[in-house]
């Protein structure tokens, strides 16, 4: 059951940054103003605290393997909100990204 959390806590984190980094770029880069880019900051404050919600103490740890989820989540984030068409070689590196995070997050380990 904690695996199932830690999976929730890293999803609902990378909704966080990656909508709060798009809503920033958005209200930049698109001219959208400042309410995008103050809701973009508020959503990438939020993601600290999903982040401390994880079962694991260490937050070497923790941050690391949420560098996979990032890598993935931002490829379907493209192609959601901005219709961006990974190529196989996105696609291969984000699984070797979510690969690598299940090894740092959830291997078995001696406590």
């Amino acid at each position: 059951m904690l695996v199932v959390r830690s999976i929730a806590l890293f999803l609902l984190a990378a909704l966080f940054e990656i909508g709060g980094a798009w809503l920033v770029w958005q209200g930049v880069r698109e001219h959208r103003g400042w309410a995008w880019i103050g809701a973009g900051i508020v959503a990438l404050g939020a993601y600290g605290f999903v982040a401390t919600g994880q079962p694991d103490g260490h937050f070497g740890r923790v941050l690391a393997a949420y560098g996979g989820i990032f890598v993935a989540g931002s490829i379907i984030w493209g192609v959601i909100a901005d219709g961006y068409r990974p190529d196989r070689y996105d696609i291969a590196g984000a699984v070797i990204c979510l690969a690598g995070m299940a090894v740092i997050m959830y291997a078995p380990r001696h406590r």
